[in-house]
């Protein structure tokens, strides 16, 4: 089992990593007093681990269709009708939009009671369920509605692993491929344990410097700009991994085309993300205005196309980029058609770093 510290000023907590670390919950709640939990799963209640104390066990769907601000209050009308107070806990056990959700509602409700993450895929353990950003969708884009709410403990369950689908898998290969040109380079030679602690313990460091995304934060949206736009785009038929992995390519070439990087670097971009068998062209039906439109919207974007992009330096985020450029880059990617993109992405496997 690994842990990794999260240490901020106000607020600090450990990420635990390994085969059966979801029995550690009991214990986390009894450390944190609460005399009622409620768990929101979108697992089988035999995948729930016993809190210890009372509880009502709520069920939930990983997906965007219930990443809205319409379910954070339908589980806050939940939690009322309870009883929970701000000296109970509030679990989340599930993927990422499960933990973006439950997280926010948390949040909000009594103006924040204590929550704990049991990510429950490769995505949501690598990334989601770290950090404390919160967030929903709106109909004009992606996580436009959140806060900063931070858990009291994160429980990444190997095990849960073994039930997770290849595309799945994928899913979170997608934020690890990123991981590659912000500050864990060649994470594709370790077993899969070795690559999510790999990934938490560069987060961690990141949101210790950075919590509320002032400056160094930005770099952990590495390849999302795009990667949100093309999940707005298509309907959310590309998940969120495989979108990022697109939007990882992309940023490489953007780099390189603004003259920040080398044709080496930028073929590099290509290279990893293959080398998990993520997709890397843009879907055939999407085309670079409608891209460009939906990137506007983009959190990052204060007036003009804002993305995080390589450099002599390392990464950073690189501001009022020239939309003729950055249109002229998509354009000169290879397209795919989008069913043939989604049907055709290799099998993963949960014991290597290779899919």
């Amino acid at each position: 089992m690994a842990s990794i510290p999260l240490r901020l000023r106000d607020h600090s907590y450990d990420v635990l990593i390994g085969p059966g670390v979801r029995t550690s919950l009991a214990e986390v709640v009894q450390r944190l007093g609460a005399r009622r939990a409620v768990v929101v799963s979108a697992r089988p209640e035999e995948w729930v681990p016993d809190t210890g104390v009372r509880t009502l066990l709520l069920p939930a769907r990983d997906g965007e269709r219930d990443k809205t601000l319409a379910t954070v209050e339908a589980l806050c009308g939940e939690f009322v009708r309870f009883g929970l107070t701000r000296s109970d806990v509030v679990v989340s056990c599930g993927g990422g939009t499960t933990t973006d959700v439950v997280g926010l509602a948390a949040a909000l409700y009594h103006r924040g009671v204590p929550v704990v993450h049991l990510p429950t895929s490769l995505l949501a353990q690598v990334d989601a369920s770290v950090g404390g950003k919160t967030a929903v969708n709106l109909p004009g884009g992606k996580n436009l509605v959140g806060a900063y709410w931070q858990p009291s403990a994160v429980l990444c369950d190997t095990d849960y692993l073994s039930t997770l689908p290849r595309r799945e898998m994928l899913n979170g290969y997608g934020e690890i491929a990123r991981a590659h040109f912000i500050g864990a380079p060649n994470l594709h030679s370790l077993p899969l344990a070795d690559q999510i602690a790999a990934s938490v313990s560069l987060k961690a460091r990141i949101v210790e410097a950075d919590e509320r995304d002032a400056g160094l934060r930005h770099i952990l949206n590495y390849g999302h700009t795009l990667g949100h736009a093309l999940e707005k785009a298509t309907g959310f038929a590309l998940r969120h991994g495989e979108a990022v992995a697109i939007g990882t390519v992309f940023a490489g070439r953007l780099a390189g085309a603004l003259g920040r990087i080398g044709p080496a670097r930028v073929a590099e971009h290509l290279d990893v993300v293959r080398s998990y068998g993520l997709p890397a062209a843009l879907p055939a039906e999407t085309g670079p205005a409608a891209l460009v439109r939906l990137m506007r919207h983009d959190k990052k974007a204060f007036g003009g196309l804002a993305f995080v992009l390589d450099g002599r330096g390392g990464a950073e985020l690189v501001a009022d980029v020239e939309h003729e450029v950055v249109a002229r880059v998509l354009d000169e990617m290879p397209r795919t058609p989008l069913a043939d993109l989604v049907d055709t992405v290799p099998a993963a496997t949960t014991d290597t770093a290779r899919p």
